[in-house]
């Protein structure tokens, strides 16, 4: 059993444990706003693309879904080490916090499609129905009925992918990503530190506690129902 003494953080593995932390964040935020540009659009032609439907493309659902639902089932870890040479074509390296950010992006992006179809087709079809009667444009009933009605359940699934991006980060540390997964094994479990370990624990799960109360809060906020 470690002693009290060895369990005490000093100010340079303080100081290492901040920058990792950053890191995080940055990889996180990043891959986030990635994954939302390229996987709303997804996931509401995912949505609103079967026959009657306001994009009508029957072929986007044969060829697309099986795509994205094939791109759901590999584990991160193993998508991580696939696409390395891609990594290596976008980010220039294939090591290091910045080129984490794309097997991250990579796996963000078909949960997100999938979250957001969900999420879209929960709206009530007799408001879809009632915006195409007053005249509305297919882009218009997406940006002023689909997805304002659906935002309380955008926040939620935006959320969820957040905190399973922050589990993401920290397993593509095993591959020299950075942040706090590879400070974890680099100076937790290969120098035999779990004060560092434990440490790295504790602001994970810091962070995913205080982003899923955030999440939850906006949620909250954007539920019409909730308003008196």
């Amino acid at each position: 059993m470690p002693s009290i003494h060895e369990l005490l953080l000093d100010s340079a593995t303080i100081g290492i444990l901040w920058e990792a932390t950053l890191q995080t964040l940055y990889m996180v935020s990043v891959s986030l706003f990635l994954s939302v540009l390229l996987g709303a659009p997804l996931g509401v032609l995912l949505a609103t693309s079967r026959r009657g439907e306001l994009f009508e493309m029957p072929w986007f659902q044969v060829v697309v879904g099986p795509v994205v639902n094939a791109a759901r089932s590999v584990p991160f870890i193993i998508l991580a080490v696939a696409i390395i040479p891609f990594t290596r074509l976008v980010a220039g390296t294939s090591i290091g916090t910045t080129a984490a950010i794309v097997p991250l992006t990579v796996a963000a992006v078909p949960f997100l499609a999938r979250i957001v179809e969900g999420a879209v087709r929960e709206v009530d079809a007799g408001l879809v129905e009632a915006a195409q009667a007053m005249g509305a444009r297919p882009l218009q009933v997406v940006f002023k009925v689909l997805l304002p009605e659906a935002l309380p359940g955008l926040i939620h699934g935006i959320t969820l992918a957040l905190v399973a991006m922050i589990g993401y980060s920290a397993m593509v540390g095993a591959v020299g990503g950075g942040g706090l997964g590879d400070l974890g094994i680099r100076y937790g479990y290969q120098r035999f530190r779990p004060d560092v370990m434990i440490a790295v624990v504790v602001v994970l799960v810091a962070l995913v506690q205080g982003l899923q109360t955030l999440g939850d809060w906006l949620a909250r906020k954007a539920d019409k129902r909730n308003i008196q």
